[in-house]
């Protein structure tokens, strides 16, 4: 077992290695409370709960105020702040956007063996996806100051209902030391690549 890596996902990935599969380089994505693709949500959530409950407790004070001044009757206007609690929920769950992504990170492996790439995402279900060489590329690296980044390793494109275009970028996201991890890939692609064939054919004689 690999120190700081979550235990059942590398015995998950072990059951998941072929006889005589070996591990060239194990590694996960970068762990932060901070994602920069988790900022727009963090930012248009914190107005968003902000006015949730401010609302939810001006309509409480108002009902219950006339609430009161009416003896205490029953009225059914006492459930009417309570319509703010979901708005309020939903701004807490997009507040909490960077724990989720982390969490997600956390249960994260990324692999390369001697025959293939493999992705690992754990869950309530593990969901292993796995590139052989020839399904890897074109290879995109996206590479910051620190040497960490990406390594796109598959791009895929679709059109939904409305006939829009998708994307779909699978790869090795947040990852240190990026650069030689391209490295290794490129020589697994190398190490896969037909030979030409004239190279397959025996000389005349031998």
């Amino acid at each position: 077992m690999i120190e700081g890596l979550p235990a059942d996902q590398l015995e998950f990935l072990e059951r998941e290695l072929d006889r005589g599969e070996r591990v060239d380089w194990l590694s996960q994505p970068i762990l932060s409370w901070w994602d920069p693709g988790s900022l727009g949500t963090v930012l248009f959530a914190i107005p968003w709960t902000a006015f949730a409950i401010f609302w939810t407790v001006g309509a409480a004070n108002m009902v219950w105020f006339d609430w009161g001044r009416n003896n205490g009757g029953p009225s059914m206007e006492l459930v009417f702040p309570l319509f703010g609690l979901p708005f309020i929920a939903i701004g807490l769950g997009m507040l909490s956007t960077p724990w989720w992504v982390r969490r997600a990170k956390a249960k994260t492996l990324y692999a390369l063996t001697d025959s293939r790439a493999i992705i690992l995402q754990g869950g309530r279900a593990n969901t292993i996806r796995s590139l052989r060489p020839d399904e890897i590329g074109p290879l995109l690296r996206r590479e910051k100051r620190d040497g960490s980044g990406d390594l796109i390793l598959q791009q895929l494109g679709w059109r939904d209902a409305e006939g829009g275009t998708r994307n779909q970028e699978v790869g090795f996201l947040g990852v240190p030391e990026v650069r030689e991890v391209e490295r290794r890939v490129r020589a697994l692609i190398e190490r896969h690549r037909p030979l030409p064939q004239a190279a397959q054919q025996p000389e005349e004689g031998a």
